[in-house]
């Protein structure tokens, strides 16, 4: 089982960036497939990012372009640089972790980070 904690987040004018981080803990890291999703109020969560265990990366919609994805297993972390911020992008961001064990799918998530754009 692994335990996910989430930092970074805050408020930010329109065009700032921000740097997400996800520390994990009490599993080997590297055997996850990593993941940033948010969820902006009334609306349902989305996944904004993924990463393979190899490093393979994956955005979705507008984070296309502005944000980044990436992994660092010596420290078990993974982050979420995210640019050009927009009002848009005001959410709670959730780090989350998969491990596959056959064909069970285990599933972890952070307690997440408020993300707050706003002038």
């Amino acid at each position: 089982q692994v335990q996910l904690v989430e930092s970074g987040g805050g408020l930010v004018q329109p065009g700032g960036s921000l740097t997400l981080s996800c520390a994990a803990s009490g599993s080997i890291f590297s055997t996850y497939a990593m993941g940033w999703y948010r969820q902006a109020p009334g609306k349902q969560r989305e996944l904004v990012a993924d990463i393979t265990r190899g490093g393979t990366t994956n955005y979705v919609g507008s984070a296309k372009g502005r944000f980044t994805i990436s992994r660092d297993n010596a420290k078990s972390t993974v982050y979420l640089q995210m640019n050009s911020l927009k009002l848009e992008d005001t959410a709670v961001y959730y780090c989350n972790a998969k491990q596959w064990s056959g064909t069970i799918l285990k599933d972890y998530w952070g307690q997440g980070t408020q993300v707050t754009v706003s002038s």
